[in-house]
């Protein structure tokens, strides 16, 4: 404690607890009533109480003989100090009582001083202090403490002498463990015992930085992965490795697995292998297939007044177009999946096919053919049925005309085709022009 303290302190606790004092007005207790003695007592006649006669003044005693020996000027100090006993007590006396006052201060003062270590943030110092418990003293010294700041013992804690007071401060600490990242706040001053307080296993794990590293009031960015056991199952057989690989891919290739061409794995390859997991490896094998498919083609139908109502002409044949689609086919351990559509593009366009459509009245008679019995020769020739065509293919409809006698009647296409009206008329007019021999075998019929 330094001189200065102590002058501040007595003077605090003299105005504090007592009137100005003179030390030169202070009252002399008296010898017989309990007071102060002195430390020594000097033997004497009693004095007399206040306003008793005065005794005669008791004899002076005579000065002791001279030691052999001795000089005259010790001789004369012997005799002139013994002479003084009573008036040197006196002047003493108000001197001692003003000592024992400050005693009594400086018992005060030195019960309220304590000697305490200070560690803040592991520095170490003793010191002296006056204050009633951690708080002040934590003020007194300048020490500004947050939320996540430890102290111990806690801020309220009385202090006493001897006492150790110790002020952890938080650090924060970007954590990313196991590919989980969180902020978190640790008094530990190395990495490694932020992780020991946090629980984290170290041991085979991963760390983005050293265990030693010291940790700034500032924190850090800290990557851990601990150790984890993964098993990959590959071409037939199980591996149990044990790994603190940051991605699954990494984990599969520690087992010594290749990952070829459109290999893959059961997880995707860039998560994180949790510790127990199972990564199954898949071998696959593609290929591509294209198939080529007919588009149909469209049907305009065109009404035409040049042709007999029921006729139908294609005046434009269609065609179809033609679309070519990619598949890729995949085999995954050995086993083929279902093609997986790529691509679709179109060759050819289709050819719409134009078909004329009559709308011109068909005529139902020709004269001198409209009362033979035509449904007879009908039946003779095709069995009365318009589509009827010959084992051959030459003949055809109703009355079996071939091609070429059917277009020179004015008929369309096939005689088949043609409705079985217009096919009556076609017939009617060969008739006339030729008779019933043009039907070697039926054409009697047409007399009955």
């Amino acid at each position: 404690m330094s001189r200065t303290q102590f002058s501040a302190f007595e003077t605090h606790q003299i105005g504090a607890s007592h009137a100005p004092y003179d030390v030169h007005s202070a009252p002399t207790p008296a010898y017989g009533d309990g007071g102060y003695r002195p430390a020594r007592e000097v033997t004497g006649p009693p004095r007399p109480r206040q306003g008793a006669a005065r005794a005669p003044a008791p004899a002076p005693t005579p000065a002791p003989a001279p030691a052999p020996g001795e000089g005259r000027a010790a001789r004369r100090r012997r005799e002139r100090y013994a002479g003084r006993g009573d008036g040197s007590l006196r002047r003493l006396l108000p001197r001692a009582l003003v000592l024992a006052f400050l005693a009594g201060g400086t018992t005060a003062f030195v019960a309220k001083d304590k000697a305490v270590e200070l560690t803040v943030d592991g520095t170490p110092r003793t010191l002296h202090t006056f204050a009633d418990d951690v708080t002040e003293l934590l003020a007194e010294e300048g020490v500004e403490v947050g939320t996540h700041d430890v102290i111990v013992p806690a801020p309220a804690t009385p202090l006493t002498s001897g006492e150790e007071v110790a002020v952890h401060y938080g650090r924060p600490v970007l954590l990313t463990l196991d590919g989980r990242r969180r902020q978190v706040w640790t008094t530990a001053e190395t990495v490694e015992g932020a992780l020991r307080r946090l629980g984290v296993r170290t041991e085979g794990a991963y760390l983005s930085t050293e265990g030693s590293r010291r940790i700034g009031r500032e924190g850090l960015t800290l990557n851990v992965r601990t150790e984890r056991v993964v098993t990959v199952m590959a071409d037939g057989r199980a591996r149990t490795i044990r790994t603190n690989a940051a991605t699954v891919r990494e984990a599969v290739e520690e087992a010594g697995v290749t990952l070829r061409g459109q290999d893959t794995t059961s997880v995707p390859a860039t998560g994180f292998p949790r510790d127990g997991q199972t990564v199954t490896v898949l071998r696959i094998t593609g290929s591509e297939e294209v198939r080529e498919d007919p588009i149909p083609f469209a049907v305009r139908r065109v009404e035409d007044s040049s042709l007999y109502r029921g006729t139908e002409v294609v005046q434009q044949a269609g065609l179809p177009g033609l679309r070519r689609t990619t598949y890729a086919l995949r085999t995954v351990n050995g086993v083929r999946g279902k093609p997986r559509r790529l691509r679709t593009e179109v060759v050819r366009e289709p050819r719409t096919q134009i078909v004329l459509v009559g709308t011109r009245a068909r005529p139902k008679s020709v004269r001198g053919a409209d009362h033979l019995n035509w449904e007879d020769l009908a039946a003779c020739e095709s069995g009365g049925r318009p589509d009827a065509v010959d084992p051959s293919g030459t003949y055809g409809g109703l009355y079996q005309f071939d091609t070429h006698t059917w277009h020179s009647l004015g008929g369309e296409g096939r005689p088949e085709d043609a409705p079985a009206e217009e096919q009556t008329y076609r017939a009617k007019k060969l008739y006339v022009r030729g008779g019933a021999d043009s039907w070697p075998h039926c054409g009697a019929r047409l007399r009955e």
